[in-house]
């Protein structure tokens, strides 16, 4: 029996060309070139929204895939994830033609300070009534932190160190800064706010020093929805301590099961209930009226992927120069200070398979990382499910091969089915992002630690710390 658990889903989009498919912007139904226009964006809100899709997950890089042969210059003749926008003024006239719709903002923590930063994820929080969430990352690219003024990259395992540090500050700021009954509106006495109940901070750190007040009144969520998007050790690690959604790229169920089942182990170890933690594949899946249409429409699709794209997108991830490499190559482990995970699932990952740099670039083409489905709707069905079943993955973030006909497919023909099956929502729960995801409260909870940080009346901040 395929398991009836609900099966979550997020659209995976990013304010630029191609995203995950290289070379697919050139089909003639392709949108992703009218990235930079809000019809493009506005439209897709409304059809996700239409699908009933918990959310739209935006990627971001800052910063250009120039590993490959030394240079940029295959990424930008290929449109590798560059010209690319940032993400963040995406979300604002999306929320305001939905009504339910999540929107997943990638945002690294490594080049903007805490203290802008907080304030922008509260005026978010704000004008989207709460259905904003965070995907933490702590970037990966030379080429960014060169930009803006580092001589290289930070060390893979100091980034999430400071990462550790970053998330305290912004708990403090969020959580711990405004008491609840801080903001008051009292027009006969004419005070707004109570001085009172609103703190300084007063966080004094290895990387930050941040004395003041949090300069926003808190947002419906308080902390956004915390997503994170690190499958190495350390990165998952730290996805048991913050995280309350995962996003991983494994490209098998072997993989996949192996991933899972260690985020869980180790949000138990945290002290967290191993299941809180909503876990999401990248995965692309092209849909069709019968399996053989679906076909049809994949080899069309293939007919213009970008091998060179994707060898632009696979040595930026690895932080390994593929142009090095003849195309039969078996690629081996090595170590690197950019995405550890995507290396280690080409190499060491799966004992029962080994990746020559053409499979690679070929298995990258449509869809990135993740892997492909193709087929009917009851076919691609069918195979979501026992993904579920034998991973005990939550859902899955869908890439496109061709937008916005990908997510068109996925709300014509393939939720319907799965709707049919008990094993998709046919309305949203009410209430913030939070809430509809997980129910109950719309702010962190215990034990969360998060949550620690919040201040509650006739307590005080006594240097930072949490409270009790």
């Amino acid at each position: 029996m395929p398991s009836q658990r609900e099966i979550r889903l997020n659209a995976f989009d990013m304010n630029c060309v191609g995203h995950q498919s290289p070379g697919l912007w050139a089909h003639p139904r392709d949108r992703s070139w009218q990235y930079k226009d809000l019809d493009y964006w506005v439209d897709l809100a409304r059809l996700l929204e239409r699908g009933k899709f918990d959310g739209l997950f935006i990627a971001d890089v800052l910063g250009v895939y120039d590993v490959l042969n030394g240079n940029g210059e295959a990424a930008i003749r290929q449109a590798a994830q560059v010209p690319v926008n940032d993400p963040l003024a995406l979300i604002t006239p999306m929320a305001l033609v939905t009504e339910h719709l999540g929107f997943g903002l990638t945002a690294s923590l490594s080049f903007e300070h805490p203290y802008p930063f907080a304030r922008r994820l509260s005026t978010l929080d704000h004008l989207t009534k709460g259905r904003v969430g965070w995907n933490i990352v702590t970037s990966y690219l030379e080429s960014g932190a060169r930009n803006i003024g580092h001589k290289a990259q930070t060390d893979h395992d100091v980034r999430y160190d400071y990462a550790d540090e970053y998330l305290d500050v912004v708990y403090k700021l969020l959580e711990g800064s405004w008491e609840e009954g801080a903001i008051l509106r009292d027009r006969e006495r004419r005070i707004f706010s109570d001085p009172s109940k609103i703190h300084n901070i007063n966080h004094h750190g290895k990387f930050f020093d941040v004395p003041g007040f949090h300069l926003c009144e808190p947002s419906p969520q308080r902390t956004p929805v915390l997503y994170q998007a690190g499958a190495s050790s350390r990165g998952k690690q730290f996805a048991a301590s913050h995280a309350e959604c995962v996003f991983v790229a494994a490209p098998s169920k072997a993989l996949l099961k192996k991933t899972v089942a260690d985020i869980r182990r180790r949000a138990a170890e945290a002290g967290r209930d191993p299941h809180s933690i909503l876990i999401f594949n990248m995965q692309t899946v092209i849909v069709g009226e019968t399996d053989k249409a679906a076909q049809a429409k994949w080899n069309e699709y293939k007919s213009y992927v970008s091998y060179e794209g994707a060898l632009a997108l696979i040595s930026g991830w690895t932080g390994i120069d593929f142009g090095q490499f003849k195309p039969d190559q078996i690629f081996t482990y090595s170590q690197t200070n950019a995405i550890q995970s995507v290396v280690e699932a080409f190499s060491t990952a799966d004992p029962n398979r080994q990746w020559t740099v053409e499979a690679m670039a070929e298995w990258v083409g449509i869809g990135g990382f993740g892997p492909l489905m193709v087929g009917s709707a009851q076919t691609v069905a069918d195979e979501l499910q026992s993904w579920v079943e034998e991973t005990d993955v939550d859902g899955f973030n869908l890439a496109y091969a061709v937008t916005h006909e990908t997510f068109t497919d996925v709300v014509e023909l393939l939720i319907p089915e799965l709707q049919k099956r008990g094993v998709f929502k046919k309305e949203y729960r009410p209430g913030t992002l939070r809430e509809k995801l997980f129910g109950g409260d719309a702010r962190l909870q215990a034990p969360h630690p998060g949550a620690s940080y919040r201040i509650h009346a006739g307590q005080s901040v006594e240097a930072g710390e949490k409270v009790a």
